[in-house]
């Protein structure tokens, strides 16, 4: 593991918790999901390694083992970070996995950055293209009411609310698909993440509209969404991004709630190794 310095002008640099399997494979970076850390893609690190892969994890800024400053939390900065990482590490042909949150991260940077170093990606229970339900997006899945509860449902009770986010991350009509042991730990890493953080992060997920991003998505694409995720409904974003990125691949995992890389991590580790292979 190793700290780097994400560079964003005077008297803003900040320590970004990195974890490296290293070795001579193609890169995979894998960008976890709100409001969780690198240690979240535990189902996903040991496969990838086995086949082959150089398997990079970070935490986000603000979350996990990362600095935690008071400003940066909006796709721009975040996609500057992942670049960051990328530079450090003077990653080349890699594939961006980007869970939940963390494909806002992958659009935004392509859009940023260009693909150079990019060989593919994968947005994996993802919320491109736009959560936000609003007039111009009518379809988004993200409603005012329940947009304002969730605010202030962090708000009120921290714990509380981490706890209940994180039973229904991972449940299926009301009944939980992974292990209490699973959900406990998403939940320890919930609470590892900074208030203030959580809270602009959470708006930046559910306000950032990446439909003008994903245009940009050129590189070969995977969207692999659970069909009962209820945290980010497929219909309203895996859905439309695999019909918004020309020649993407989709995969759907039936019966898989949002946290499908824990609930049915076998079927997503095939399908990612398999789309890797090519």
């Amino acid at each position: 593991m190793s700290e780097i310095i994400a560079h964003h002008g005077l008297l803003t640099d900040i320590d970004l918790h990195v974890d490296d399997t290293g070795g001579t494979g193609r890169p995979v970076v894998l960008i976890h999901g709100w409001p969780l850390s690198g240690e979240s893609w535990a189902h996903q690190v040991p496969a990838l390694e086995a086949a082959g892969y150089r398997v990079v994890t970070y935490d986000r800024r603000g979350f996990g083992r990362s600095d935690k400053p008071r400003t940066g939390y909006e796709y721009d900065t975040f996609s500057n970070d992942l670049e960051a990482v990328l530079e450090a590490l003077d990653l080349r042909d890699v594939t961006l996995v980007g869970f939940s949150m963390g494909g806002g991260e992958v659009a935004r940077y392509l859009t940023r950055h260009g693909a150079d170093r990019v060989h593919s990606v994968v947005f994996a229970a993802a919320v491109p293209p736009y959560l936000a339900q609003t007039d111009d997006n009518p379809e988004g899945p993200l409603d005012d009411a329940t947009a304002n509860g969730m605010k202030q449902g962090l708000k009120d009770d921290e714990k509380a609310f981490y706890h209940q986010f994180t039973t229904d991350f991972f449940s299926v009509d009301g009944t939980l698909a992974v292990s209490e042991a699973d959900r406990a730990e998403a939940e320890r890493l919930a609470n590892q993440a900074d208030h203030h953080a959580a809270l602009k992060s959470m708006e930046a997920f559910a306000t950032t509209d990446f439909r003008e991003d994903l245009p940009n998505v050129t590189v070969p694409t995977l969207v692999i969404h659970g069909d009962s995720d209820t945290t980010v409904p497929f219909e309203g974003s895996g859905k439309r991004t695999h019909e918004a990125i020309a020649g993407s691949e989709l995969h759907v995992v039936a019966g898989a709630p949002h946290g499908v890389n824990v609930s049915h991590a076998d079927e997503f580790n095939r399908v990612l190794i398999d789309f890797l292979k090519r």
